[in-house]
């Protein structure tokens, strides 16, 4: 998206309903956008056909994934009894498609050794991923965890040799081996592996109610499994591990299993990096 979108609930239903709306809500209303809100604690809360866990606070948090369809129907039900639904419009992005032909096929197919391995490193970072915890560490207001050139975006894809690739899911920050990677929220660490196929040196970063963060291609890992760390706590290193071109660190989201874009909850890149 060119420009950011910040819809509140009182936007999309109207000012008239503003004092009656039971639930608040804050973020993008885009594909890949992440969605904070407050409601009356005791509220239970789903999102199509997924549950919503609301914290004893009445904190919580969704997301939309990269090709996601609206509208989609957010429906509560109050500690009260009553119920109240809301449908909510998901806008559309154009992501970038890059065409590369050409290519050995080596470059484009993992062998079958290669492809067993990445299997059992998806089965892990799925697990690390699959943390519901209490924790609403998500409701802080992240910063970058590293600073330096935007060098890829989130949603693009490769076609190779007309073959379509997994889209990128994560926003690719440039920077030199060794350069700090810091926590952008407050969490707890589910996955430290120094070598995985794809994505090298990676780590996962749990912030409650199955928001994670993800950190690729790292050199070093500074943090261990089931350790907490606070926002701006040093985590990593950048890194040239795994399959890519260059130095850089791709930081991904999740939202249960909706791949979400990091750089909807975070401002511009500083200056100065």
């Amino acid at each position: 998206m060119k420009s950011a979108l910040i819809l509140l609930l009182v936007a999309i239903a109207g000012p008239a309903l503003a004092e009656s709306l039971p639930l608040s809500l804050h973020g993008q209303f885009v594909q890949g956008g992440v969605i904070r809100g407050q409601a009356p604690p005791g509220t239970r809360l789903k999102l199509g056909d997924k549950t919503v866990r609301v914290s004893d606070e009445g904190e919580f948090v969704f997301g939309f994934g990269r090709d996601a369809q609206g509208p989609v129907d957010l429906v509560a039900e109050l500690p009260d009894g009553s119920r109240w639904r809301q449908s909510l419009d998901i806008a559309q992005r154009e992501y970038q498609i890059q065409r590369i032909d050409g290519l050995p096929p080596s470059k484009v197919s993992p062998n079958a050794d290669a492809l067993k391995r990445i299997r059992e490193e998806a089965r892990q970072a799925s697990a690390a991923r699959a943390k519901d915890e209490a924790r609403s560490d998500f409701m802080q207001r992240f910063i970058w965890p590293a600073i330096g050139p935007i060098s890829g975006v989130y949603g693009s894809q490769r076609i190779l040799n007309g073959e379509p690739r997994r889209p990128h899911f994560g926003v690719d920050v440039a920077g030199p081996v060794g350069q700090r990677v810091v926590a952008p929220a407050a969490g707890v660490v589910t996955l430290a592996h120094p070598d995985m196929y794809f994505s090298g040196g990676t780590l996962i970063l749990d912030h409650g109610h199955r928001l994670s963060s993800s950190f690729l291609h790292l050199s070093r890992i500074l943090v261990e499994v089931g350790q907490r760390v606070e926002q701006g706590d040093p985590i990593a290193e950048i890194g040239a591990t795994g399959r890519v071109t260059g130095p850089h660190l791709d930081w991904r989201m999740n939202w249960a299993s909706e791949r979400v874009d990091p750089q909807l909850l975070v401002g511009p890149m500083p200056t100065g990096g």
